[in-house]
């Protein structure tokens, strides 16, 4: 007996010893690759995979080049093709994410609305947020959904809400979660009343961005038809081989980089003159 609890004593202590003494190989993080994750979870596709999308925008890129190139016989021609090809999947995920973070702007205020109303009648915070799956607005629920699922299986209401915070990838969402959360931790009869005056803001903030972002659609898509002419135009000229051909000598090389330098460019900074103010998740 006494042999086999010193054998206990001395493996336990052989492990502590392990943990602290063995070298670790450090865990070096992928700055691409965390960046391509919380655009994917912006735009809601939590089901793509890094890898995935890779795979599809590479695919794209030589799909994109050997047409090209079977059309035009020009292979700088072709690789500019082939490089458009190759972005073609981070700007759909980008306006997704956008049109996204939009949707979710409007229809905040009608959830924190059905969330005072169901506090107001009673109900408790985790039950009020949970309800929300089944008659929130629609953009929300599949969120809220999950929440009331998690919820129900650990019964931890802040870890439930820290997952609810990964599922929506949204700024105002991070506000209302951090709002709700306190208000849960401290307590008292003032949560009816944060949730209408975080209603009227949430509404006042959506209008008037609303406003701007309609202004603001002009500056917008002329920059995207300026970039997009010169590249069609060039497209076209792809059938016409005598022409086309020209690009393939050095100084049509150079012409292509320094129309796409500039294309690239002037997009660039009209985009930026045009900007709105975009939220970070500061609290994520």
């Amino acid at each position: 007996m006494g042999a086999l609890v010193g054998l206990g004593v001395g493996l336990g202590l052989l492990l502590i010893w392990s943990a602290f003494a063995l070298p670790r190989k450090p865990r070096v993080a992928d700055p691409d690759r965390g960046r391509l994750e919380r655009l994917l979870t912006s735009a809601g596709l939590t089901s793509v995979s890094v890898t995935g999308f890779v795979v599809l925008s590479v695919s794209l890129a030589v799909v994109a080049t050997v047409l090209v190139q079977a059309a035009s016989r020009t292979l700088p021609v072709a690789v500019a093709f082939g490089l458009m090809g190759a972005y073609l999947p981070t700007a759909v995920v980008r306006g997704r994410a956008r049109r996204r973070l939009r949707e979710f702007a409007e229809v905040w205020p009608e959830a924190v609305d059905n969330l005072a109303s169901a506090v107001r009648a009673g109900m408790s915070l985790p039950d009020a947020l949970s309800a929300l799956g089944a008659r929130g607005p629609e953009p929300l629920r599949a969120a809220f959904r999950q929440f009331g699922l998690d919820y129900q299986v650990t019964g931890r209401f802040g870890e439930s809400l820290d997952r609810l915070k990964e599922r929506l990838a949204d700024p105002v969402g991070d506000r209302v979660v951090e709002g709700l959360r306190i208000a849960r931790e401290v307590g008292g009869g003032q949560l009816g009343r944060l949730l209408r005056n975080l209603s009227g803001y949430l509404r006042d903030e959506a209008r008037t961005r609303s406003e701007m972002e309609a202004r603001q659609a002009w500056t917008v898509n002329g920059a995207r038809l300026a970039v997009a002419a010169p590249w069609l135009i060039l497209l076209v000229m792809s059938f016409q081989g005598e022409v086309i051909r020209r690009f393939a000598t050095p100084g049509g090389v150079l012409v292509l980089v320094v129309g796409a330098s500039v294309c690239a460019a002037a997009y660039w900074l009209m985009m930026r003159i045009g900007r709105l103010p975009t939220e970070r998740r500061i609290l994520a």
